[in-house]
């Protein structure tokens, strides 16, 4: 039998281009297909890989108190008849309220864990303290006081002794963080969280300078004088004044002796004496003083640098102060040049983000940069100093800025959210990092995701929740009508009251 040669090519059977080409097209989109499946696999499995930051809060269903954690679970059942106190949230130690008298404003607390477990039942009372600043806003101590056979000591909410049960009181220094006044004896002293000393029990009063300890407090001795200590223990000023305002620059202080205002410093130097009403603050080399109700700055050798003509003045940056006239609010300088023009209803210089926050009788905001420019034009929703930056609500959909006002894509602000709100067609929905569609657009309005990694969806009128992979937990039924900010830790919501800052069904 003959064999001929294997040819590749003969006449009867040439190669079809067009059916290769198909064939290759084939294959690449089977290719295709599996890649997209496994980008989609890894996507989710990045969801699912997300770690939130764990937490506690206070829970209230049924006319009941309890806890929850960040990620929905119940930690102490509602079945507290008192609102439940979390010092700081991000640990399992829980004050409940029990045996509340009203008459007479007494009351027991138990401090508990995620266990439901009774802590520090050693001593005969235990209670969480209570601060707040100046605008009322409140937080607590992140230290609990402790009684033991008629003293009081500090505990940390570990348990770990920070002052032992020595002291006839031990009080917050109001609008303070960190700091506490004893009483030993019927004299005042001031300690830090740590334990340490700072004032010694010698005086008759204590308070803090500013909100800022490391400026200072003022102190009060038997005679009624006043003088300042550093908290460094050094004095700052002899204890020989009648009156000390709670203002301090450029190591100078405004005080009253023999019944005349003045500014010393720290060596005892008295400037502008008799020289002015009041005194607001004390920025650098100059001085906001009050004379006949109007307001200007002066330096503190009386020389002056805006005429006191002004319903009111704030200190912004550099040589350039808020002012107020007939109303309205515009920016001047010391070198009595106007910067922006009297047209607003209120300014601000925020500090820590270096822009100015000017509103119009519309109630949107101008937001400007030094320069004094304007960068953009909204209402502001939200300023986040955590990861720095500003979302403005503008034309019926948000933006955001970062704190130099450039805008970002929230994919570029929120770096670590697993999914994205995103709007198309008037309606919400959400993508993750790559711009891929996760929840599709059937929502009038949303949030961006929470640090704890839900959102809030409405819905034909109603508030719902989804979880970081955009699964619903809790279908739009909720009417939120009342609450300004609406937030869901699982199926729990905000309250209407945020600054009680408890969660709700």
């Amino acid at each position: 039998m003959s064999r001929s040669k294997g040819r590749r090519y003969n006449g009867e059977g040439k190669l079809n281009i067009k059916k290769v080409i198909a064939v290759i097209i084939a294959i690449l989109v089977i290719i295709m297909f599996f890649v997209g499946i496994n980008e989609l696999l890894k996507n989710k499995s990045n969801i699912n890989e997300k770690v939130f930051t764990l937490a506690y809060y206070t829970v209230y269903e049924n006319g009941k108190w309890g806890v929850i954690d960040t990620k929905g679970n119940v930690i102490i059942n509602p079945s507290h008849d008192e609102m439940i106190i979390i010092p700081d949230n991000t640990k399992p130690v829980f004050a409940c309220v029990e045996n509340v008298n009203y008459e007479n404003a007494s009351y027991d607390t138990k401090i508990i864990n995620e266990k439901n477990v009774e802590l520090y039942s050693d001593y005969d009372k235990v209670e969480v303290l209570y601060n707040h600043d100046k605008d009322n806003n409140l937080w607590y101590e992140k230290v609990l006081r402790v009684q033991k056979d008629g003293k009081y000591g500090l505990i940390s909410l570990d348990g770990k002794e920070i002052i032992g049960c020595t002291k006839d009181n031990i009080e917050i220094l109001i609008g303070t963080q960190s700091v506490y006044i004893t009483t030993v004896n019927e004299k005042k002293g001031l300690v830090d969280n740590l334990g340490k000393e700072i004032i010694e029990n010698k005086y008759t009063e204590i308070q803090a300078l500013t909100d800022k300890y490391e400026n200072g407090f003022i102190v009060k001795n038997e005679t009624g004088k006043l003088g300042i200590i550093n908290y460094d223990k050094s004095i700052a000023l002899e204890e020989k004044y009648d009156e000390i305002k709670n203002i301090y620059g450029n190591s100078m202080y405004v005080v009253k002796e023999a019944n005349v205002w003045k500014i010393v410093n720290n060596e005892s130097q008295a400037f502008l004496e008799g020289k002015f009403e009041d005194v607001k603050t004390i920025d650098g080399d100059n001085i906001i003083v009050k004379n006949s109700g109007k307001y200007g700055v002066v330096n503190k050798d009386a020389e002056e640098k805006i005429a006191a003509n002004y319903d009111d003045l704030t200190y912004a940056f550099e040589n350039y102060y808020i002012a107020k006239k007939d109303n309205k609010y515009g920016i001047i300088s010391t070198d009595n040049e106007e910067k922006v023009g009297f047209n607003y209803t209120y300014i601000r210089y925020l500090s820590e983000a270096d822009f100015i926050q000017a509103e119009t009788d519309t109630m949107e905001s101008q937001l400007m940069n030094r320069d004094f420019e304007v960068k953009t034009i909204g209402i502001i929703a939200e300023i986040n100093k955590d990861k720095n930056y500003i979302r403005v609500r503008e034309n019926d959909g948000y933006k955001y800025y970062n704190f130099k006002l450039e805008q970002k894509e929230n994919t570029e602000i929120l770096a670590t959210n697993t999914i994205f709100l995103s709007k198309k067609d008037d309606k919400y929905g959400y993508v993750n990092e790559k711009g891929i569609v996760v929840v599709d657009y059937i929502y009038e309005d949303a949030t961006e995701q929470n640090k704890y990694g839900y959102v809030a969806v409405k819905k034909d009128g109603k508030w719902g929740a989804l979880d970081a992979k955009g699964q619903v937990i809790v279908e739009p039924t909720y009417t939120l009508e009342n609450t300004l900010l609406v937030d869901f830790i699982s199926k729990w919501h905000l309250a209407a009251d945020i600054n009680a800052n408890y969660y709700t069904k």
